[in-house]
């Protein structure tokens, strides 16, 4: 299957480590080969760059390697197809405006008789089953909220709870795994597997599984600093990575994970 990598902050942070490791997987130490893609958000907006060629030797990825674009938030995910053709529009993440912001969306897995009845607004671009689970998402917050403007958008709760079912539903259908933001926050569904690690003062150096390239995180943040890394799989082999619970819906704000099933884990 596919692989996820999503980051979250407090401040706006690089994810060139992070993604070094995690573009070997596309081809080199993995079998993930057949295209990638990684958004960056900036504000409301967001920029993507996909490519339907391996990331371990993609032209785009490099550049992405040596270009040190700060975020908040980051989706990046690399494809083994299993729907859809190996071309640009099967390749994730997918981005759609809502309510005048970006939406990115990424999914690991397969869904077996998936065929919702979308309503217009929102309809794939490509073939794949992923593109259809997220014009679905899109379909059922902007049935539940109507028109928004910036001044009025839902919170991060009222999007949470209404995400939260959908996804059980479409998980019903098979493996889903996926990665959603709209820049503020990210919303995740594990159906199998994904981990995550949240780096904060004091911070540790810490080592890639997938190349020889170490980085120690205190030479180059504040203590001030807080970052959440979601994976598929443990980017890294000397940190402590935390397992995602099977079926579960976690939110990500400010480079923490703040709701778990819809209960804070702030209190």
């Amino acid at each position: 299957m596919c692989q996820l990598l999503g980051m979250n902050c407090n401040t706006p942070t690089d994810i060139q480590f992070s993604f070094e490791g995690f573009a070997k997987r596309g081809g080199l130490t993995d079998e993930h080969a057949d295209g990638w893609g990684i958004a960056f958000f900036e504000g409301s907006a967001a920029r993507c760059f996909i490519d339907h060629r391996p990331a371990s030797d993609s032209p785009v990825a490099e550049l992405i390697r040596n270009y040190p674009i700060r975020s908040y938030n980051v989706i990046s995910h690399i494809r083994k197809a299993t729907v859809g053709q190996v071309k640009l529009q099967n390749c994730h993440p997918f981005i759609r405006e809502l309510w005048g912001q970006a939406w990115v969306f990424a999914h690991n897995g397969d869904l077996k008789d998936f065929n919702p009845s979308l309503q217009g607004d929102f309809l794939p671009i490509g073939e794949t089953d992923s593109e259809l689970a997220f014009c679905l998402l899109l379909q059922t917050l902007k049935n539940e909220f109507g028109y928004r403007t910036a001044g009025n958008r839902p919170s991060v709760a009222e999007v949470d709870e209404v995400l939260r079912p959908v996804c059980s539903k479409i998980a019903e259908h098979g493996t889903f795994n996926m990665l959603l933001s709209n820049g503020q926050a990210m919303y995740t569904h594990c159906s199998t597997k994904l981990e995550y690690i949240v780096r904060a003062h004091p911070f540790k150096a810490a080592h890639l599984v997938d190349c020889d390239i170490q980085v120690d995180f205190g030479a180059v943040t504040t203590q001030n600093d807080r970052v959440a890394v979601i994976a598929t799989s443990a980017l890294t082999n000397d940190e402590v990575w935390t397992p995602f619970e099977p079926q579960s819906f976690l939110v990500f704000e400010d480079g923490r994970p703040v709701l778990k099933n819809g209960h804070s884990l702030l209190l």
